[in-house]
């Protein structure tokens, strides 16, 4: 696995999102800087802090034009619960085909049950991956301060 490079188009992926309709990545994040999510699942409590340190970053995060999007193998209902519990109001996909998608993000998949291990994409306003941050195992995350680090320094170079 080499993952995706810098610089390579997000691919496509669609799901069904809890609350209706269907999370369009990148598309819906195209404009902005994005992030997406990639988590485990809604057992998982590592993820679980994860999504609720975003939701938690959400205001600071819009201020500087982030936005963020989740997404897991989870069913409808356990997605709508991860989504209660943590009170997300970012869009989260549900159902994620975990061998297909770890193929299109050259993420890692856990095998039995089948499920991605986490990963975290910024990406550019063009819906270009900035930085792609893989998980083997239950650690190594993305996490809200890392997103407004990079994003500050990716526009500042652009800028200059």
């Amino acid at each position: 696995m080499s993952g995706l490079a810098n610089g390579t188009p997000f691919p496509t992926i669609e799901l069904p999102a809890v609350g209706g309709g269907t999370l369009r990545l990148p598309d819906d994040l195209r404009g902005n800087w994005g992030v997406v999510l990639a988590y485990r699942g809604h057992w998982c409590p590592h993820c679980n802090a994860q999504l609720s340190a975003f939701q938690r970053a959400l205001p600071s995060l819009g201020n500087e034009g982030i936005r963020v999007a989740a997404f897991s193998v989870d069913t409808e209902e356990q997605a709508a619960g991860t989504v209660r519990r943590h009170d997300i109001t970012f869009p989260v996909g549900y159902g994620a085909d975990a061998h297909a998608v770890a193929e299109a993000l050259q993420s890692y998949v856990h095998e039995d049950p089948a499920y991605l291990e986490s990963s975290g994409f910024i990406l550019d306003p063009t819906g270009s991956v900035a930085v792609a941050v893989y998980s083997s195992y239950a650690i190594g995350r993305l996490m809200p301060d890392d997103v407004r680090g990079v994003v500050r320094y990716l526009a500042q170079q652009n800028a200059a």
